[in-house]
């Protein structure tokens, strides 16, 4: 099969994967407490899609051009045995790249097995060297320097190259992008600052509270010499640039300022099996229905994602305003990054 394109022309390359809808962290720009308070009632066990139907969707999204998956949540190491679920990735013909998102807090214990599972690289998300700074981002109270160490263990273990992400908010960290530029140069991983955004009803986001990525940059390149770089492939989320004096990689994903919807060739698949086209989609297309209820083979997965994509438009970012910022929208604890 020729790969699928949705009605803009966007192929299928990337799926990232929440594998549960739990979190041990409480970062107001994703899972804040008052919406998610400690008796928080998350999805049940046997809602959550297993490893095997997780598999055999992504089985199913190959023949179409899926190439990149990604492992998300929620914080997917709180996932018991998550490296069977890799192993049974990297066993399928066609996947070229796993990758896996996380807070870090279990990184450090759990990096070798991740990568003895096949686990390609992971990016781990770090808002502020500033220990005090990150305890109240986090809002758990959990410490600067145990992120740092499972960084530390997932270079050690080969899981490269570690992708940071920075989620930069006015009036809370932005003070912090040249120290965590400073920081990382030199070492073996890509930083990335990452526009606050407009995801779910639940984070009270405000245009004044987006620090633009042109501001970030302009600050960074005040103290820190920088050299752009070429995108490396087409569909790249991230505006790219390397330190001009040593190793090391900067990125800046401006999907508020400069969205890049004309190239997403990603999809995004909920812990209970729900597809979304758009990280910023109202409504989810039941997989796990067509699995557990109508005993859906691979073969008819792949029809049910071919309609799915084929008639995909969507392009929030290019089109917010407004009335599209007050839609209801999925949280990205249900989706993923």
């Amino acid at each position: 099969m020729e790969s699928v394109t949705d009605t803009l022309g966007r192929p299928l390359r990337d799926l990232r994967i929440s594998v549960t809808d739990r979190c041990n962290f409480r970062c107001a720009y994703c899972m804040p407490k008052e919406a998610f308070p400690k008796d928080f009632a998350f999805m049940q066990r046997e809602k959550l899609l297993k490893f095997g139907e997780i598999t055999s969707i992504v089985k199913a999204a190959v023949p179409m051009g899926l190439r990149k998956v990604r492992l998300t949540g929620g914080e997917p190491l709180l996932r018991k045995e998550i490296e069977w679920l890799i192993k049974g990735l990297r066993a399928i013909e066609g996947v070229e790249d796993i990758a896996l998102t996380t807070n870090g807090s279990l990184l450090a214990k759990k990096a070798p097995l991740l990568a003895d599972a096949g686990l390609d690289r992971v990016t781990v998300s770090l808002d502020s060297l500033d220990d005090a700074t990150f305890r109240a981002m986090n809002d758990v109270n959990f410490a600067v320097e145990r992120v740092l160490a499972g960084i530390e263990a997932a270079l050690a273990a080969g899981l490269t190259p570690v992708k940071i992400n920075m989620v930069v908010k006015r009036g809370v960290n932005d003070d912090h992008v040249v120290a965590m530029a400073k920081h990382f140069r030199g070492k073996p991983v890509i930083l990335r600052f990452i526009e606050f955004m407009d995801v779910g009803t639940t984070n009270g986001w405000r245009l004044e509270d987006v620090v633009p990525a042109g501001e970030i940059l302009k600050r960074v390149t005040a103290e820190v010499d920088l050299e752009p770089l070429q995108a490396n492939y087409k569909g790249e989320t991230a505006l790219r640039y390397g330190y001009a004096d040593g190793v090391g990689e900067i990125g800046f994903i401006a999907s508020v300022t400069q969205p890049f919807c004309s190239a997403c060739n990603r999809a995004r698949l909920s812990a209970d099996g729900h597809l979304y086209t758009c990280l910023f989609g109202t409504q989810g297309h039941d997989l796990r229905r067509l699995i557990r209820e109508e005993d859906a083979s691979v073969e008819q997965l792949t029809e049910a994602l071919e309609g799915i994509w084929r008639m995909r438009a969507d392009r929030y970012s290019e089109i917010r305003s407004d009335d599209t910022r007050d839609l209801p929208k999925v949280e990205m604890s249900y989706i993923g990054g």
